[in-house]
């Protein structure tokens, strides 16, 4: 039996947050949000609901917080716009993904690094609340009512730490390590 392990607690973004957080994200119709550790739901629903989210794609490894989740989105009828796994998020599909989200911790953004690097189309956002992910660089840091809000874009977020480790593995100069990048 393979052990799950929670990236997070469970401690829900305030609303103004996740507002923020989807605007810094610049949500539309044309995007597809994928909220890693969902808990209530509450990011799938403004996505959807507010910003007007092609669809919303939540992964919620607690299965009380995942039945809340459902409930949620079936009272506010976006069943058809919002689909929810009660699954690991490490085993996320981000095949058609535009959006990421987190609120989980340091070690977790960190657990999901390689997964985001591998498998998250160019030009995703990616939203975390609170949290960096170590060795990224976000294209915005913003403050917000007590929080820290980090947007990064795949792959310009990575590109300057695989580029200047493979000139120095072959022992040159890329242009990305040249330019201090």
């Amino acid at each position: 039996m393979i052990a799950i392990v929670s990236l997070a607690p469970f401690v829900a973004s305030p609303p103004e947050v996740v507002r923020r957080m989807l605007e810094l994200a610049q949500v539309n119709e044309n995007d597809v949000v994928c909220d890693m550790g969902c808990g209530d739901g509450r990011i799938l629903i403004m996505a959807v609901g507010e910003f007007g989210a092609k669809k919303a794609i939540g992964y919620e490894i607690r299965k009380d917080l995942y039945k809340t989740t459902l409930e949620n989105v079936m009272m506010r009828n976006l069943s058809d716009r919002v689909v929810v796994y009660n699954k690991d998020c490490m085993n996320a599909d981000l095949s058609e993904v535009t959006v990421i989200t987190l609120y989980l911790t340091t070690s977790g953004n960190e657990r999901l690094r390689p997964k985001f690097e591998k498998e998250a189309r160019p030009g995703t956002r990616i939203v975390s609340h609170d949290f960096s992910i170590s060795g990224w660089r976000a294209s915005r840091i913003e403050r917000f009512g007590g929080h820290t809000i980090y947007l990064y874009v795949v792959p310009e977020a990575y590109e300057h730490r695989l580029s200047k480790g493979r000139g120095e593995r072959r022992g040159i100069r890329s242009f990305w390590s040249w330019r201090g990048l």
